[in-house]
């Protein structure tokens, strides 16, 4: 494999991502360690390992570090975003120039612990609820400017993405009932702006029936006890598309699952899920 901006990513995003997290790390002055005690002329390998369990998401983003760094890096790795390694398992190899392999080392490392937490901690919730015919959807609860990234990890550890941006769809919530005056005012106002599809959040059976009254294409059913979701669905009964959403946890998110709803959306995915420990270990080249 080699290191590639993932489908589905915008290239440019990603190119701005790793010159900006680089500029970040680099300072004014550069690395001054590396310079300092590398000579120029002298070359590394690394190896790249897994410390644990986990699903890859972001290799090839790590590779492109490397590359951006220096473009004679060579890099080679046989896993692919998405594939489930254990501990121990060798991610990639990297071999070039000793000062540009330890000046990208940490920026390579952040971006790949990082997008492969929220992959693994994905798949940990998908694994949960197999069976159940339910899809785990992700939220915009994510790092400024990481949100393509972000959204495509999960992806890589089996999520649905929900909306990527504002733009995506129509999600009427609380506030916006709130400010329009009625949940039937709010969705009115999206068919009167021909727009779809519409999704609006309820937090009781009463608000339920009035979305039902007007028409939606999705009700997200927020913060509901799992007795509350199963009266809902069954009120539903295929109108509408369901997904729950609040407090959703590991320990929960099955029995949520069997209340019958068609998704549940996790915004600890994305905006929490703890990075993953993977090594780079130097070996010095013959």
């Amino acid at each position: 494999m080699t290191p590639i901006c993932p489908e589905g990513v915008n290239a440019a995003v990603v190119e701005r991502l790793i010159r900006d997290a680089l500029a970040e790390d680099l300072g004014t002055g550069g690395d001054i360690t590396s310079n300092a005690t590398i000579p120029s002329e002298l070359h590394f390998q690394g190896v790249m390992a897994a410390r644990h369990d986990m699903v890859v998401a972001g290799l090839g983003l790590a590779g492109l570090v490397f590359k951006t760094v220096d473009d004679s890096t060579l890099w080679q790795s046989d896993v692919q975003d998405g594939d489930s390694v254990k501990a121990g398992d060798i991610l990639a190899r990297v071999s070039g120039p000793g000062r540009a392999l330890l000046t990208a080392e940490r920026t390579a490392l952040n971006l790949l612990q990082h997008l492969s937490g929220i992959a693994t901690l994905a798949k940990t919730y998908v694994d949960a609820v197999e069976g159940t015919g339910v899809s785990i959807l992700d939220t915009r609860k994510t790092l400024p400017g990481y949100r393509e990234l972000a959204k495509y990890a999960a992806r890589m550890g089996g999520a649905t993405n929900h909306r990527m941006r504002l733009d995506d769809a129509v999600l009427i919530k609380d506030n916006h009932i709130a400010v329009a005056g009625s949940i039937t005012a709010a969705i009115q106002g999206a068919k009167d702006a021909s727009l779809s599809p519409i999704e609006v959040e309820c937090d009781t059976l009463t608000q339920v029936r009035e979305a039902l009254s007007v028409g939606v294409d999705a009700i997200l059913l927020d913060n509901m006890s799992n007795a509350q979701l199963r009266e809902c669905v069954a009120l539903i009964d295929d109108q509408a598309r369901t997904e729950a959403s609040g407090g959703v946890t590991l320990d929960t998110v099955r029995a949520i699952a069997e209340t019958g709803v068609n998704s549940i959306s996790i915004g600890r995915i994305t905006q929490s899920a703890p990075a993953v420990d993977i090594g780079l270990d130097w070996i010095a080249e013959a």
